[in-house]
């Protein structure tokens, strides 16, 4: 199981972006929300969703659910 985070700043496509700890990425985000453990991507992006309709995988550390 991994933490997870979600970037509460969308991208330039307006992608919130899923994060799992440990990503180089994370450490660039300051507005982030903690998404709790998770045993994959696949369910900490169906939990990002309830926050976020247009959320998406990292594709540095979640590429797996990075669809965009």
């Amino acid at each position: 199981m991994a933490k997870y985070f979600l970037n509460r700043n969308a991208q330039s496509n307006g992608d919130h972006e899923v994060h799992k700890e440990g990503c180089y990425w994370l450490t660039l985000i300051a507005n982030k929300k903690d998404l709790g453990y998770h045993s994959s991507c696949h369910s900490a992006v169906l939990e990002a969703k309830k926050t976020y309709r247009q959320s998406n995988g990292c594709a540095t550390c979640s590429n797996e659910c990075h669809t965009s």
